[in-house]
């Protein structure tokens, strides 16, 4: 396992989880402390390497199951998909992804942008692109990989 700080360093001191700031000064024990996480290397047999940053409450919440990572509650999509199987489908066989309907088109510029920021934290190694297609009177959020 890693030191501590350096994987808060390599994450930048940002929960992988929840994508707030991890106080490196606060207390291990302490809910919003610092703790080391295996990421998705549990369940999936990763190699070495993908020790992730968390919050302790997050990583306990999170236990030994895949994550759940939420979408911003201040983005107006419908139907999300589910950002952990969309990032470990498209990281297994690229592709493209429809990912969420907006009913209208900042809304989905807004995701967009959103979703790009959010997997350049919680996926690195992950090189994506969004797209934006009309369609049905809505509009259609497309990840794919780059």
């Amino acid at each position: 396992m890693s030191n501590l700080s350096a994987v808060g360093d390599k994450d930048a001191w940002r929960c992988w989880l929840c994508d707030e700031p991890v106080d490196p000064d606060a207390s291990v024990n302490s809910d919003l402390g610092p703790s080391v996480d295996l990421g998705l290397a549990r369940s999936k047999k990763a190699a070495a390497g993908t020790e992730r940053l968390a919050h302790r409450a997050c990583n306990t919440r999170k236990g030994a199951v895949t994550p759940v990572v939420p979408w911003s509650p201040d983005l107006f999509v419908v139907d999300p998909a589910p950002i952990v199987a969309t990032v470990e489908r498209l990281g297994r066989k690229g592709g493209r992804e429809v990912v969420a309907r907006c009913p209208t088109r900042a809304d989905a510029d807004q995701a967009a942008d959103w979703l790009v920021d959010r997997l350049s934290r919680f996926a690195p190694d992950l090189a994506v692109r969004t797209q934006v297609e009309p369609g049905g009177g809505q509009f259609l959020l497309v990840l794919r990989t780059a």
